[in-house]
């Protein structure tokens, strides 16, 4: 009670560094980090009230200078005038608490700048797209006398209007997020499907991709309509990129309710991955599973985003040069009624 040790074991000596004589020859107080002193007090004090002491945290510093972190459960013994108390050494806990926070920062800043670069690259395309529409509305298509040219123009119009629609979808999407999380909608397949085949219906056209689509099972789902856009979009585009050469893209796509879980599944006839290779980083970021300039290994990262964030899940199953399969499965209704 009179403030210092009175005895010690070996293990607290050699975790401190000084020898059982200094400890015993100052107060305990002189021991512990200047910052901790005040509450240590307020605690000791308590334990001469007879209160005990449990789950309590402070540090001390040791005859090098390292600051350790110890866990304290103390008992006091009026009778005796003493406190016993025991130690644990929670240092490396606190380092990799810290570690951990600081990395939780350092993420929170990068998705913080990554919104605003999503934002800022929205809205700066707009202004150029904007006067591209324009370029293409001056076009007088009576004064083209070629039919194939007309049809290229006309796609032309088409395609610039879906992409500004799409931009200003995303910066009210993007306006929306940041006041709002943004709740989930009934969405119909079909218009989702609809939609993205008409933003690239030349591409479609070009490639001969053929579709043979059943939605009859679940035609709507519970997502956000414009995730489930960008969710068709880069499986489509990824689809007839990765196409076997000489042969015409093939994509498949049904949704069904199987165990009570809502499913799409997406397949496609095209050169595939080898699953034991790159099955477990498929949906990572900057992870081109097929080389070449044009696989930046965004798309699937961005098809696994937008699922699981819209509370679903993803899985994929392929062969190489036997197509790929992709598994959704979505998140139900809360009422459980409603698809």
């Amino acid at each position: 009670f009179e403030g210092y040790f009175v005895d010690i074991n070996p293990g607290f000596i050699e975790m401190l560094g000084y020898s059982k004589a200094e400890l015993m020859s100052k107060k305990i107080s002189e021991f512990i980090y200047p910052e901790d002193r005040e509450l240590t007090a307020e605690k000791r004090q308590k334990l001469l009230e007879n209160v005990p002491l449990v789950n309590f945290e402070n540090r001390y510093v040791s005859k090098s200078g390292k600051l350790v972190w110890l866990h304290w459960t103390s008992v006091p013994l009026p009778d005796q005038g003493l406190v016993y108390a025991i130690a644990k050494d929670i240092t490396h806990k606190k380092e990799l608490q810290k570690q951990q926070l600081s990395h939780l920062n350092d993420l929170s800043m990068a998705h913080k700048e990554l919104k605003q670069l999503n934002y800022t690259t929205a809205h700066d395309l707009r202004s150029p797209v904007n006067n591209l529409i324009s370029l293409v509305n001056l076009i007088d298509l009576d004064k083209v006398m070629d039919t194939e040219t007309q049809e290229i123009l006309a796609m032309i119009k088409v395609c610039t209007n879906s992409l500004i629609e799409t931009m200003n979808s995303h910066i009210d999407a993007f306006k929306e997020i940041d006041t709002t999380q943004r709740q989930l909608s009934r969405t119909d397949l079909m218009d989702v499907l609809h939609k993205v085949q008409h933003s690239i219906g030349n591409l479609i056209k070009q490639s001969g991709t053929q579709f043979h689509i059943d939605f009859s099972a679940l035609p709507v789902v519970w997502f956000k309509p414009q995730a489930l856009e960008s969710v068709f979009l880069n499986l489509i585009t990824n689809s007839i990129k990765y196409s076997k050469s000489g042969v015409a893209p093939v994509i498949t796509i049904h949704s069904t309710i199987a165990g009570g879980k809502h499913i799409l599944r997406y397949r496609d006839n095209g050169i595939g991955f080898d699953m034991a290779k790159v099955g477990h980083q498929l949906f990572k970021l900057d992870q081109g599973h097929h080389g070449g300039n044009n696989s930046k290994g965004v798309g699937l990262y961005l098809v696994h985003q937008k699922v699981t964030d819209n509370g679903g899940s993803i899985e994929a199953d392929s062969k190489v040069n036997q197509g790929t399969t992709f598994t959704i499965t979505f998140k139900e209704h809360p009422n459980s009624s409603i698809p």
